[in-house]
């Protein structure tokens, strides 16, 4: 009896801190996937910095390992699928291949004070056809700065052989050995300078911001034509089958497919996303920090998604236990958070790179108040879980209030998601079921390969990819609507007190 060889699509995830790579089975599971951690740093309290060379030879790495993987275990990989971090930029010469600055990191701010004097002429034009505001990056300005003012960027410019990507540029020019200068719709949304009606840059934005158009990379739909790897590079020839953003990915493998559902991933930070349908929803009230985005293209047609996100929950937890040492890690926070019966009479307000919803305050810090001598260790650990559970409600209302309707399904994942107390305070204070997705700590793994696997033929559709992962575990809301609704207004005092502070110290 003849035996067909297992299938699978080699999946990228490089996400902020850390690259993974991993064989996607055709019965929708992953295989253990190979890491390697990134370095990030911060020059100072606006600035945040990777080295794209260390971005790219770790992930080669992991690359290698997934497919020696396939090989041991006679997977025939049938092409390559990427997830990246969005919003991440650098520039780099085509011609040696080497980036000429660090990539600019998502969580970067150094751009947040010159860009406000441009909000009253420029928010309401942005919104309407990038479907965000000014905000508090441009990675085109940032780009055009470069330009300009570094030496050998300007040489490399003028010879033609300047390149400006985000991630998921670099790592596909990398992979087909420089053939494709391209980059995904949903990291381009994350550039800032996206159109979502035409699906191309906003060129009124992009001029304005003076980067040249010839730097640009060509905008392709997350199942579009990225080529071929380069024999080279990894020793075999496969077809990119597909790029995308990793939240973007992330909604696909959890299960948000349809309107009204969401998905909520807690990673570096906690990125909420609910999906819009197929036309750019029209906000029904402007809210603080909720983007239109688009969820995905695939053979010519747009999914968009409303996305709200808090930049520093995950991050706050590695720095209470990595830089304060308040905890060995988390783990043992979340761990120790269990023991707490709750609710926690400490507030932690985990902003530590500003807040976003339900204010637009880049300048903001973090908050940890409600401390007294008979504050335990394990009620200080579920105070913080629960100020991250609070964060996850912000996000969720301002995307409701967009999208005005309400969200009727929320999918859970990343790191965090492993944790019962955060699931269950999510719960209670949201007053609605939570599900966590199964195999959610491979999710934009999985979901990018999904895309990429229906294109070769490994399922017919998405929600076939994921048939066979089995049902998802619930967590009911427990909590009494009055004791629930006091937690939240005693949240939104902590916040409005604590951003007119802000407001007032902040110089004009």
């Amino acid at each position: 009896m003849t035996t067909h060889p297992r299938r699978g699509v080699l999946s990228i995830d490089e996400g902020t801190t850390g690259t993974r790579a991993a064989i996607v089975l055709d019965d929708g599971t992953a295989a253990p996937p190979a890491y390697r951690p990134i370095s990030v740093h911060s020059p100072d309290h606006l600035r945040v910095e990777q080295d794209a060379s260390e971005i790219w030879a770790k992930t080669a790495q992991v690359c290698q390992e997934a497919l020696d993987w396939a090989r041991e275990h006679r997977v025939e990989v049938t092409g390559v699928s990427i997830a990246t971090q969005r919003a991440t930029v650098l520039l780099w010469d085509t011609a040696t291949g080497e980036p000429l600055t660090p990539a600019v990191v998502w969580q970067d701010r150094r751009y947040a004070a010159r860009l406000r004097a441009w909000e009253p002429d420029w928010d309401a034009r942005l919104i309407e056809h990038t479907g965000r505001p000014v905000g508090s990056r441009a990675s085109l300005l940032w780009a055009a700065d470069v330009i300009r003012d570094d030496p050998a960027a300007r040489r490399a410019h003028e010879a033609g052989r300047l390149a400006f990507g985000s991630i998921d540029t670099w790592l596909v020019w990398r992979l087909t050995g420089g053939a494709r200068h391209v980059m995904s719709a949903t990291n381009a949304v994350a550039a800032g300078a996206y159109d979502l009606r035409t699906g191309d840059w906003y060129e009124p934005w992009a001029d304005f911001l003076g980067c040249p158009r010839d730097v640009l990379p060509r905008i392709l739909d997350e199942d579009g034509d990225y080529g071929h790897t380069d024999p080279s590079v990894l020793g075999v020839r496969l077809p990119v089958l597909s790029v995308m953003g990793d939240q973007h990915a992330a909604m696909i493998a959890l299960g948000a497919h349809r309107p009204g559902q969401a998905m909520c991933v807690h990673g570096t930070g906690t990125f909420l996303d609910a999906v819009a349908g197929d036309r750019p929803p029209a906000h029904r009230r402007p809210v603080p920090g909720v983007l239109t985005l688009v969820g995905w293209r695939s053979r010519g047609t747009a999914t968009f998604s409303l996305e709200g996100y808090a930049a520093t929950t995950g991050s706050a937890v590695r720095w209470l236990c990595e830089e304060i040492g308040l905890f060995d890690s988390p783990a043992q926070l979340s761990a120790l958070a269990a023991e707490h019966p709750g609710p926690s009479r400490v507030r932690f307000l985990p902003a530590l790179a500003g807040t976003r919803t339900p204010y637009w305050s880049p300048e903001a810090t973090g908050v940890l108040s409600g401390l007294s001598l008979s504050t335990t260790k394990a009620e200080l650990a579920r105070g913080v879980l629960e100020g991250i559970a609070h964060s996850v409600c912000d996000l969720l209302d301002g995307v409701e209030r967009a999208l005005g309707a309400p969200v009727t399904e929320l999918f859970c994942g990343g790191g965090l998601a492993s944790s019962d107390v955060l699931m269950a305070a999510q719960a209670d204070l949201i007053g609605r079921p939570v599900r966590r997705a199964r195999a959610n700590e491979t999710a934009s793994l999985r979901g990018a390969a999904y895309l990429g696997g229906v294109r070769a033929g490994l399922w017919p559709d998405l929600p076939a990819a994921l048939a066979g992962l089995g049902d998802v575990p619930v967590f009911e809301p427990a909590l009494p609507d009055a004791a629930r609704k006091q937690a939240r207004a005693a949240w939104r005092d902590l916040l409005d007190r604590h951003i007119t502070d802000v407001q007032e110290e902040t110089p004009s």
